[in-house]
């Protein structure tokens, strides 16, 4: 196709995209959708699109236009890691709400497709710092980024980051819980997009281990603690590195919270402090999911 042919189906894709996940069209996530070319973020090995109920399917050819729909692109077999789906993308990208000249750290981030987007909405005088643990991943997020030098990309554990306060954290795998130096990394009024799971058994010793219970939430420092809602159901790999504690105990009782209903009353994060764990969905001794708005 022609550049202007393919410029025509990505804004289709974009409006179709937000359309699918609720967000308002004709505003900025839309224009970012439109903006970035996926196809560089996909990596020259041929194309492969995920199925969850057979092998994944081969595509015929590396065409660009098969690279706008909502489906999950083959990144690391042997890692599970795929693309994303660009609508649930969306969705959590509309609860960051990212805005001009903002700062927001990626955590990990891929092949960098969503780190292009996060530097569409933040602008030229926002940054975004990409953080990747995967190095064969970073080798094709660094030369599809390396034109917006509003993105700083480094190869290094999530749990490092950020170094200072910044104004949002997206995160793109599941944890048990958010990390210390997450809450307390965001600024007045700073967002944190989290995606919370329950590991699943690998699907081969040492392999990959996904959610089996997940979702993302929203988490906003505000002047009196921290609100916090549900976003949509999310389903990542969960995280490697110092993030990815498999405390049995925390397992199972995060996966009794998802058995349960309720999810969708959280308010807030009840953070460094003790619970009242009847009126949380999900309670800790050091932090809990409250049905309570913040005081």
């Amino acid at each position: 196709m022609t550049p202007e042919e393919l410029a025509i189906v990505r804004s289709a894709f974009a409006k179709q995209i937000c359309a699918t996940a609720g967000v308002d069209t004709n505003n900025d996530i839309e224009r970012a959708f439109s903006r970035v070319h996926r196809e560089d973020f996909l990596g020259s090995d041929p194309w492969r699109i995920v199925d969850l109920a057979h092998a994944p399917i081969q595509l015929a050819e590396n065409d660009p236009v098969y690279a706008y729909q909502d489906a999950l692109f083959v990144l690391s077999s042997a890692r599970g890691v795929n693309n994303g789906s660009p609508s649930l993308h969306a969705r959590m990208l509309g609860a960051l709400a990212p805005k001009t000249g903002e700062t927001v750290v990626h955590l990990g981030a891929g092949t960098g497709y969503y780190t292009a987007l996060l530097a569409e909405l933040v602008g030229p005088d926002g940054h975004v710092v990409a953080v990747e643990l995967d190095d064969t991943l970073a080798q094709i997020a660094r030369p599809a980024l390396e034109s917006r030098a509003n993105v700083t990309f480094h190869v290094d554990d999530a749990a490092a980051w950020p170094k200072g306060e910044v104004d949002g954290i997206y995160v793109n795998f599941a944890v048990l819980a958010p990390l210390e130096k997450w809450i307390e990394g965001l600024a007045p009024n700073g967002r944190l997009v989290i995606p919370l799971g329950v590991p699943g058994k690998p699907n081969r010793p040492a392999g990959p281990r996904f959610s089996r219970h997940g979702a993302a939430f929203l988490i906003q420092r505000c002047t009196a603690g921290f609100s916090a809602s549900r976003i949509c159901q999310a389903f990542f790999i969960h995280a490697e590195g110092g993030a990815g504690s498999m405390n049995r105990q925390e397992v199972e009782r995060l996966q009794d919270a998802f058995r349960r209903p309720g999810i969708e009353f959280v308010q807030s994060l009840i953070w460094q402090r003790p619970s009242d764990p009847t009126r949380c969905w999900f309670s800790t001794p050091n932090w809990a999911l409250s049905y309570d708005p913040i005081e």
